[in-house]
């Protein structure tokens, strides 16, 4: 995603980049880490098109200016849009990926991005991300011939910045506007608010959408400490473990797998091909992921 036109005569000169990101705090919805780019000899033309930290501007306001930058031919833009599913399994799996380390990796890759395009970056200013003298050194090495400036509040101070912070406001905006939801249990809406922790909406719509057995839909990021409060009262389920040990046998310690026909199947045993075919007597969750019942291991 991102400006997606022909390289500019102007890329090959010295250009400098900002990056920013939108939705590291919400619940819900994608975090987006945005970039903008120009020639250095922009930078002046850059300072006079009025952006601002995108937080301080209204919904209205953003929109405009970033449909000014798509028509604006001296500057460029990128985005990667991080989904909520992506950002639970890194920070949940057994070797974890926090969110700092996802963000830097974000960063990263949007400066590797540019310049694969043939974009001559020469300054790079981030919006910080944890300590920005660590991040400074860690963006230094991986590009070595790049004049790196990280700062805290770095969307409020260089308008390259300013004006990533509008590419990634915007875009989580309009991802979460449009964000269709996969599952279709019954009585699920839309009104889950802002997607902040605190909101009383947000509260109201994981309140509602909790499911005992499957947790939330895939909007939510349900690696973060605010579902934990709603499981109280989710169905344990033990799966077979699948560890082995150093030489590669069973435990032999392994717990079974609790029965789920309370929770999403029939207690009547029908043919393979009929369950198949039927679907008949499971919860609507099982259809959108299409999960089939197992008779046979």
């Amino acid at each position: 995603m991102g400006s997606e036109v022909a390289l500019p005569k102007w890329a090959s000169e010295p250009c400098i980049m900002g990056i920013d990101e939108a939705g590291r705090g919400p619940v819900l919805g994608p975090m987006v880490y945005g970039c903008l780019y120009c020639a250095v000899s922009y930078q002046k033309t850059l300072s006079s098109l009025n952006f601002a930290d995108s937080k301080t501007l209204k919904e209205e306001k953003r929109e405009e200016l970033f449909e000014n930058l798509k028509a604006e031919e001296s500057v460029g833009w990128e985005v990667d849009v991080i989904d909520p599913r992506e950002l639970s399994a890194k920070m949940l799996k057994k070797n974890k990926i926090n969110l700092n380390e996802i963000s830097h990796d974000s960063a990263m890759g949007l400066v590797k991005r540019v310049l694969n395009m043939g974009v001559l970056l020469t300054e790079v200013y981030v919006d910080t991300v944890g300590d920005p003298e660590k991040y400074q050194i860690k963006l230094s090495e991986r590009f070595p011939h790049i004049k790196f400036v990280v700062a805290k509040k770095a969307d409020s101070l260089y308008p390259v910045v300013s004006g990533a912070s509008i590419v990634a406001k915007v875009t989580r905006d309009r991802a979460v506007r449009d964000w269709v939801l996969d599952e279709t249990a019954e009585n699920m809406h839309r009104n889950f608010g802002s997607g902040y922790p605190a909101d009383p909406a947000t509260k109201s719509w994981l309140e509602h959408h909790k499911h005992h057995v499957f947790g939330f839909p895939t909007l939510v990021r349900f690696s973060w400490g605010t579902c934990t409060p709603y499981f109280k009262d989710i169905v344990e389920v033990l799966w077979e473990s699948d560890k082995t040990d150093e030489g590669g046998s069973s435990t032999g310690s392994s717990k079974r797998q609790l029965k789920l026909s309370s929770v999403g199947f029939t207690g009547v045993k029908r043919k393979s091909e009929e369950i198949e075919s039927s679907g008949k007597g499971r919860c609507k969750f099982f259809h959108a992921r299409k999960l089939e019942q197992v008779t046979h291991f």
